[in-house]
Order: structure tokens, then sequence, then C-alpha cells
């Protein structure tokens, strides 16, 4: 194993053993729910995958080095720590040489999950283009990293700051696969819908698994998205949502807001405006994806 990589023993055990395994991202959980519901909410998604039938592998960089398979511990002290940074691509490598620690976004995620040979990806949301990119040219290193990757990614379609239709049409130049799972809408995070019909649709876990299978056979190296939305009992109103989302947009923009800071800026914003209903939305929604996830990755393991 590369020096720069750390795989915990059960994660080792089961990538050698050919269980199923599922990838987290960790700068969510020290950069999204506060404490300690971010705390409680990663360990409940890592329940979720077990009792899925897969064996959950946290990324993040630790003391310099890419962990998989972060414990409890090491994410207990990513959970009360806000300092730590957020690590996207682009960071690896000047973060790894800084020997300190590191929460990986989705684009991390990827790099460290895909070197270790996981095949599944679970997130809520991912990112996207962002609401005036035909100015800013903001768009998620996430779409870009889907494209280096063989791996199927499940989540509840991208982050509600994002714009749906932007990000699926720069998906399609992309050439990534798009699916609903049992969902004809792709997903706008906190909502079912974001108004943006899914590509594809599949009904089925053994089609599914398939279908993922093949794009790989025939040549392709990109992720496979896999779409579900959140319950609908812990869904809030897309239009809402996107109202809000458009209004702190222009108050960070008028107060000089840009870069890493905007998505942050956006999303406590909107949640103080929805009497923080989007943090129960999210534990929700992070839940549910990570308990798809594990069955994506059980069906794939009975189609190898």
């Amino acid at each position: 194993m590369d020096e720069n990589f750390s795989l915990s023993a059960e994660t080792a055990d089961a990538l050698a053993s050919g269980r199923p395994v599922v990838a987290l991202e960790s700068s969510g959980v020290v950069h999204g729910l506060s404490w300690p519901l971010n705390l409680e909410t990663a360990l409940d998604m890592e329940k979720a995958i077990r009792a899925a039938g897969a064996v959950p592998a946290r990324t993040g960089i630790v003391d310099g080095r890419f962990v998989i398979g972060m414990s409890e511990e090491q994410v207990e002290i990513f959970a009360s720590t806000p300092q730590i940074p957020k690590v996207g691509t682009r960071d690896i490598g000047p973060v790894l040489a800084g020997g300190g620690h590191g929460g990986t976004t989705v684009s991390a995620a990827l790099v460290a999950a895909a070197h270790v040979g996981i095949e599944v990806f679970a997130v809520a949301g991912i990112g996207g283009v962002h609401f005036g990119a035909e100015r800013s040219f903001d768009i998620s290193t996430d779409l870009v990293e889907f494209t280096r990757r063989r791996i199927t990614v499940v989540c509840a379609g991208a982050k509600s700051l994002l714009n749906p239709a932007l990000t699926m049409e720069y998906l399609e130049t992309l050439g990534v696969p798009v699916v609903g799972y049992r969902c004809d809408d792709f997903p706008a995070y906190y909502s079912i819908s974001s108004g943006v019909r899914n590509p594809r649709r599949i009904d089925d876990l053994d089609e599914l698994a398939r279908a993922v299978r093949l794009h790989w056979a025939v040549g392709n190296d990109s992720s496979f998205l896999v779409t579900h939305p959140i319950d609908d009992l812990d869904a809030l109103p897309s239009d809402e949502i996107y109202v809000l989302v458009r209004q702190a947009q222009a108050e960070a923009e008028a107060a000089g807001v840009q870069g890493p800071a905007m998505t942050p800026y956006i999303l406590s914003r909107v949640s103080a405006a929805t009497n923080g209903r989007t943090a129960a939305a999210n534990r929700s929604v992070l839940l549910s994806t990570s308990a798809l996830a594990a069955e994506v990755a059980v069906a794939l393991r009975e189609h190898p």
C-alpha cells in the first residue's frame, strides 16, 4: 500500500475478501451539521450502511495521510474541530505535505476511494454548476472528478444552492450517466424534485448493477451517478428553498463573500430562514443515501 494511504483493518479485510464497501467523505462532518448532531449523524450513517450489508469506509486526511475507514475517535475529532479545512482535488498535495488534517469533499474522497478499489460512494448532494456560472465560471471539481473515477456515486441530486438544469447539462457534456433509482426527477437535496428530469430511470437493483458493470465493461472510465430523493416526510418545498438560496446568494455577493466561503454562507442563511428545518432534512437525506449506497454495493458484488 502507498505510504500516503492508510486503510483500517476492517476496510482492508473487506476489500481483500470481496465484501461490499461504501466510501464516505468527511468535510460534511466538519462543516455540515453542528455539534453534536454532526457526530451522531456520521455514526448513524455508518450504522445504516452496516444494516444494509456493507462496510462503511469514511475517508479523511489525518496527520498528513489519507485514511480510508476512519475510526470513531477520528470522526469525533473531525466533528469537534471546525478549523479542519475542506480538501478538494487541488488541495490534496499541499495538505498531505503539511502533515495535518483535512476533511475530504466529494472530489478528494473519490481520489482516495478509487485508489484502493472501492466501487461505491455515498453523499447527500454532489457539487455542480452554481447559479450565475455564466459570469463566475463557478463549477464544482466534483463534476470533473466524475470523469476520472470508476465509482458508483449514490446521491440525492446536487446541493440546493446549485443550478440543477446547468448541472445536468454539464454532466451530459462530460458523458457521465445519471440514473434515477425509482424516481423520474433529479432530486434537489432537501427536496424531492429539482424540476429537472433524470435522463433515465431504473427500478430494479439487479438491473442497476448490470448497467453500472456494462458502462465500465465497454471502456468507459467515468463514475455512474445514481439519484434517489429524500423521504417525503422530511422533504422541503423546492420553490421555497430556491428562493431562499437566491436571496442568500445576493446577500453574499453584496458582502463580498466568494470562493470556498460562498457555500457555507448560503447554507447557514437558508438554515436560519427555515428555523433549522434544513438540518433535519440534511440528516434524513444523509441516512437514506447511505443505506441505498450499501444496497447498491451489495448488488454490484453479485455482478462482479
